[in-house]
């Protein structure tokens, strides 16, 4: 097991108890519109890749779907294996590096990438981009949900390795160690080859009141292996 990949910034918030209870709404979204319906919900498989304290695997698991998870803190998937056991629920959750995922190959129908793999380099990203196309099986959907290089954020940072902004002191990513903000071209490259992009979409709030004028930007991007 290898998690050198990960910001240890993560493994320290989730051990001075940072958790996330519900799941977001575009996963919900994401799950209810993709999953396959030509077998039960038991026999569909999901995958989140970074799933932290297991609040989008809890909701999938508790609507009857076969999940799994990885994260590279440890504190993270003991939260999420507690509250699993807790409730009677099934995952397979485990600590692992985004570019090794411990699967079989076409095993998943479904990825999720929750703002996870926007906390990485360039190169890891493109690695952990091609170990999902490994593991998912054809015609299987993986949502992708980097940050945006129109982020407030982006440009209150400085330069990072790989590609990445680090020491983030404005905008709504402050503390979150490092960040990969992507272009609608990073985006493109990055998906290109297995990939069929279903849906490309860049959301944008922006806070208005002064002096704290900011924007948050990210984007929500669905394809499909091909």
């Amino acid at each position: 097991m290898n998690t050198q990949n990960i910001d240890p910034v993560w493994e320290e918030k989730y051990a001075a108890g940072h958790a996330e209870r519900y799941p977001w709404d575009v996963i919900v979204s994401f799950i209810y519109r993709n999953a396959p319906r030509d077998r039960p919900r038991s026999q569909v498989r999901v995958l989140e890749v970074g799933c932290g304290t297991g609040s989008n695997l809890w909701f999938a698991a508790r609507e009857g779907f076969s999940v799994a998870g990885i994260d590279g803190a440890a504190s993270a998937i003991e939260y999420a294996r507690q509250r699993f056991a807790a409730e009677g629920l099934g995952g397979d959750l485990q600590v692992a590096d985004f570019t090794a995922l411990p699967f079989d190959d076409a095993s998943f129908d479904l990825v999720i990438d929750r703002a996870a793999l926007t906390c990485v380099g360039r190169s890891v990203l493109e690695a952990s981009v091609a170990e999902i196309a490994r593991v998912l099986r054809p015609g299987g959907k993986f949502f992708f949900n980097p940050y945006s290089d129109r982020h407030s954020s982006s440009a209150a940072g400085t330069a990072g390795a790989d590609g990445t902004r680090i020491d983030i002191d404005g905008g709504t990513l402050q503390g979150v160690g490092q960040i990969y903000f992507c272009s609608k071209r990073d985006v493109e490259q990055v998906l290109s080859g297995t990939w069929a992009i279903r849906s490309l979409e860049h959301k944008e709030l922006i806070q208005m009141v002064e002096p704290g004028y900011s924007v948050h930007a990210e984007w929500w991007v669905i394809v499909e292996k091909v």
